[in-house]
């Protein structure tokens, strides 16, 4: 199992980079992808619709300003989608959070704090964990350390 870490733009991967180095510090392999709501959604439907058969757990999709990758994300799967709000806009972070948390009835997204990608993953390693005794002991290792 992997987890995909999508983002909607190059410029975001500095705040993502935390999910990848969590994720690395579980051995959890994982894919990252630039793809947008707004400029390229036909990928991003095209993406989402083909994860569970590509193999994914858990989707984590970080945005700012308007925020919809995490959304359009969870229309088009039932995998797990964690969001993470983006700083920066006018808001710096509070747009993207509002954004993201606010879904409809039936297409949840789970949604950390803003900037918090290193919670998406181990929010992500807590999930996959259910089904997985080692996973589950690393994460046990990982709280006893201080969660750091």
């Amino acid at each position: 199992m992997k987890v995909a870490i999508l983002m909607g733009s190059p410029n975001d991967a500095p705040k993502m980079e935390a999910a990848a180095e969590m994720l690395d510090r579980f051995g959890i392999g994982h894919v990252i992808e630039v793809m947008s709501a707004h400029r390229t959604p036909a990928a991003v439907a095209a993406f989402a619709s083909r994860a569970r058969d590509a193999g994914f757990a858990a989707v984590i999709c970080g945005a700012g300003m308007a925020a919809h990758l995490a959304g359009v994300v969870a229309a088009h799967t039932t995998l797990p989608v964690i969001g993470v709000p983006l700083s920066g806009g006018l808001a710096d972070g509070l747009d993207a959070l509002l954004s993201t948390v606010q879904m409809p009835k039936g297409i949840p997204v789970a949604t950390v704090a803003v900037n918090g990608a290193a919670n998406a993953a181990v929010l992500a390693t807590e999930i996959m964990a259910v089904n997985d005794e080692q996973l589950a002991a690393r994460l046990a290792e990982f709280r006893v350390a201080g969660a750091r």
